[in-house]
């Protein structure tokens, strides 16, 4: 079959600008580094292609489904949001289902421009941040690509992306850890009290409000 079915996918012009758009907002607020850096970004990027791509390109993983399940899913738009569609949710539930995922995409979007800018803004200072958001929790910015993930996820679920999302969390966990002793090699004493006191990726049940407080 040449493309994407009738009525489903094809738009390859609008998967390659938002594949594009969101690499940019990516690239721009995580701002990779070394070697293990750029190794999650990558896989991050994998997980925005392969989106993307079945988002408004060719819808592999119902194919998949169709073809290895017998699920009878007609090949229209509205079939991406297969969660509504398996569970016989109907096209209203669909859009909360949407508008959920994207709760979680834009607060997670949230997190990670707000961690950027503290950090860009201590750059030169080059001492620790703990104010602002770093005071809920010690990694907003792995807690924003996590949050911004799992609403796709919500949104748009396909084969390839939900393989990602684990190893994507699994990486930026390791990655996390790495960067933690590299802070205590910095700041020693000073770093470990705050690690005591402070959550590393999602804040105690009283302080979730308040991290998407201006």
């Amino acid at each position: 079959m040449e493309g994407a079915a009738p009525g489903f996918g094809g738009a390859w012009i609008v998967t390659i600008i938002m594949v594009i758009l969101v690499t940019w907002i990516v690239f721009k607020y995580l701002v990779p580094k070394g070697y293990k850096e750029w190794r999650n970004i990558g896989i991050v990027q994998a997980f925005i292609v392969a989106l993307y791509a079945e988002m408004y390109g060719f819808p592999l993983t119902i194919y998949l489904i169709t073809s290895f399940l017998g699920v009878d899913i007609p090949l229209i738009h509205m079939s991406g949001h297969l969660w509504s569609y398996l569970f016989g949710w109907g096209a209203g539930m669909a859009m909360v289902e949407m508008i959920i995922g994207y709760f979680f995409v834009f607060a997670g979007i949230s997190l990670i421009v707000r961690g950027w800018r503290l950090i860009y803004a201590a750059r030169k200072e080059e001492k620790l941040v703990t104010g602002g958001i770093y005071q809920y929790i010690r990694h907003p910015q792995y807690t924003g690509i996590y949050l911004a993930i799992f609403g796709q996820l919500i949104h748009w679920p396909t084969i390839p992306t939900l393989v990602l999302f684990p190893v994507i969390i699994w990486a930026y966990y390791r990655l996390s850890r790495r960067e933690e002793k590299v802070m205590i090699e910095t700041f020693g004493d000073e770093y470990k009290t705050y690690m005591e006191r402070t959550p590393m990726f999602f804040p105690g049940r009283g302080n979730i409000g308040k991290l998407f407080q201006p």
